[in-house]
């Protein structure tokens, strides 16, 4: 498999799979963080995790009800925020060199469907 950086409006996301510590890459246009292939790999599930419960979530709401979630892993932790069908996104890394980062909501919805097509 070869190296893949995928980049959008409001989202980046990269694989490495010849790197020794950092494969995965995420960020937006102003910033970057490489991720450990457990981290990069936990970013992802919980992501997609979340994105289902907003969804599933959009027909227990009134729809200018806001709301927000959260999902963690050792590694990593996210939480979404905003409506069902719009919302941004924020991540924390909880081991080693540690780091924090956000997404918009437009970001947010291009990383999700990013992801899912993605997966190293």
């Amino acid at each position: 498999m070869d190296r893949i950086l995928k980049k959008g409006e409001g989202w980046r996301l990269g694989w490495n799979p010849y790197a020794t510590t950092y494969k995965g890459l995420v960020g937006n246009e102003d910033w970057a963080i490489e991720l450990s292939e457990t981290e990069f790999k936990d970013f992802c599930r919980l992501l997609l995790q979340l994105a289902t419960t907003m969804e599933q979530m959009a027909q227990e709401l009134v729809s200018e009800e806001r709301i927000a979630g959260e999902a963690e892993s050792e590694v990593v932790w996210l939480e979404v925020e905003g409506y069902p069908q719009a919302f941004s996104l924020r991540m924390i890394l909880q081991t080693g060199r540690c780091g924090e980062g956000n997404w918009s909501v437009t970001g947010t919805q291009n990383l999700i469907e990013a992801v899912q097509n993605f997966f190293p």
